[in-house]
């Protein structure tokens, strides 16, 4: 009952952090170590995301079915473009950047360097530009740093897209739709570590069925 508790408060927490420029994964590491949860890391992190990507696929499901009807090939190629640079840094600083989902200290400072940059954004104008695959590029460079727990993805990228001048709904709607590609790719590599583990190392973790629940949860808060 306990696990189930914790799972049920962090995935509210996710539905209602991950559409705030708040970093939604650095207020679940904190919320795991208030709760004392143990032995969850990346791997809830990931699930909870998924749900909340449900929501986004939900809210822009026009856009989406505009992409698709439409053969929309560019910009789904931004939006590949975009995840690249977040593949390569955790494809090369893979352990250092999981190790930081345990140091409750270090999301506090990055929590802190993410104010700072989003009260930055007052300072530039609003712009009138689409998305080009330079600036898709550039908020993916963004979007790479925000790999660091407590350091918010939307709120990286949407200042990103300020400083490169794209319009406030263009950019709201990229910033949410370049997740998907590297939230679906962790769930991917969470279900096949998952699948490679013994079950005793599956036991210690969060249950499938809290993860799925969790996930669920996530979405609908979202």
């Amino acid at each position: 009952m306990s696990d189930f508790l914790d799972v049920t408060f962090l995935a509210i927490l996710q539905g209602v952090a991950e559409f705030l420029p708040i970093s939604s994964s650095g207020h679940l590491v904190i919320g795991q170590h208030v709760l004392g949860v143990k032995d969850a890391g990346l791997q809830l992190d990931v699930f909870l995301h998924v749900g909340t990507l449900l929501s986004v696929a939900m809210y822009y499901r026009k856009s989406l079915w505009r992409i698709v009807a439409e053969h929309d090939f560019s910009y789904l190629a931004k939006i590949v473009l975009s995840a690249l640079p977040a593949v390569a840094v955790y494809a090369i600083f893979k352990e250092e950047v999981e190790s930081l989902f345990n140091n409750t200290k270090m999301v506090g400072a990055l929590l802190m360097f993410t104010g700072a940059v989003l009260a930055g954004t007052r300072f530039l104008p609003t712009g009138t530009k689409d998305v080009s695959f330079l600036r898709a590029l550039w908020l993916g460079c963004m979007q790479a740093v925000a790999l660091l727990p407590g350091v918010s993805r939307s709120g990286m990228t949407l200042a990103a897209a300020r400083s490169g001048k794209v319009e406030p709904s263009k950019s709201a709607e990229f910033s949410f739709l370049m997740s998907a590609p590297l939230i679906l790719g962790g769930m991917f590599l969470e279900i096949l570590k998952m699948l490679s583990s013994s079950v005793d190392a599956v036991q210690q973790g969060v249950g499938t069925g809290l993860l799925v629940w969790g996930a669920l949860l996530s979405a609908a808060v979202g």
